[in-house]
């Protein structure tokens, strides 16, 4: 019979069987292996009604758009007209900041500029993941409330020991200083039932007794005051001068 070892061929191969492959190591690249730098787009002159949504979507077909903020007014809640879109990579950014600068965008000029990174705030993208919430005003809503009897005689109780503890410190410090305090205005045929939808707070505040009393002032002072009837400006009448005569030429034919 054959030697065991008479199938190997003169190359080191096995002859009946399929060569092996060596695989040589893959040779990346420094900068392939560089992880992404994130680069952030200042976006101005946006038309109104462009919201995040819209806006993520639109900038969305250059790259991955990592966060977004468009800034907003805290009072009515509306676009400001301009925000700052991060891209994953900072090469995007600029890429988009290029193209998209002075792009006519539903009737105005978009102006893109690319951020440096040295440039951008801590808190700029702060909050930019909720989703914005107009303002709820508590303290004006507290303000304009309808209140009930119990609640207008207990918010009169406390602004009447406020008043009468702010007298008490100034009388402590030797200040002689009289002004009208807090009134009630309560009036017998309505004291019962219930205050209408549109009545007012029936507590005073110090300037509006202030100027009712300098409305009473007014008053006083235009029934007592004195007028001075000034003459009437003298008209200057034209000065008639009197006609000049007209010299007779002399006769020369004797």
């Amino acid at each position: 019979g054959a030697d065991k070892n008479s199938h190997f061929s003169p190359t080191g191969y096995f002859s009946n069987r399929k060569k092996y492959q060596v695989h040589k190591p893959l040779n990346y690249s420094s900068k392939a292996m560089e992880p992404l730098q994130p680069g952030v787009v200042y976006v101005g002159h946006l038309p109104r009604g462009l919201c995040e949504p819209q806006l993520r979507e639109y900038f969305g077909q250059f790259g991955t758009v990592t966060r977004l903020r468009l800034s907003r007014s805290k009072k009515t809640g509306g676009s400001k007209g301009y925000g700052f879109i991060e891209f994953e990579s900072d090469d995007v950014a600029k890429i988009v900041a290029d193209t998209m600068n002075n792009y006519l965008f539903s009737e105005r000029l978009l102006k893109c500029q690319f951020v440096p990174p040295e440039k951008v705030r801590e808190d700029l993208f702060k909050n930019s993941e909720r989703m914005f919430q107009k303002p709820s005003q508590p303290a004006v809503k507290r303000y304009n409330k309808i209140r009930s009897l119990a609640e207008k005689a207990k918010m009169a109780k406390r602004l009447l020991q406020k008043e009468n503890r702010l007298r008490k410190r100034l009388a402590e410090r030797g200040i002689k200083y009289s002004f009208p305090g807090f009134v009630i205005l309560v009036v017998p045929s309505t004291a019962n039932t219930h205050p209408a939808a549109g009545d007012p707070t029936p507590v005073c505040t110090p300037t509006v007794l202030e100027r009712r009393q300098a409305h009473q002032a007014d008053d006083d002072a235009e029934d007592k005051e004195i007028t001075l009837k000034l003459p009437p400006a003298s008209v200057k009448k034209p000065v008639k001068r009197p006609r000049k005569r007209q010299r007779k030429e002399p006769n020369l034919k004797k």
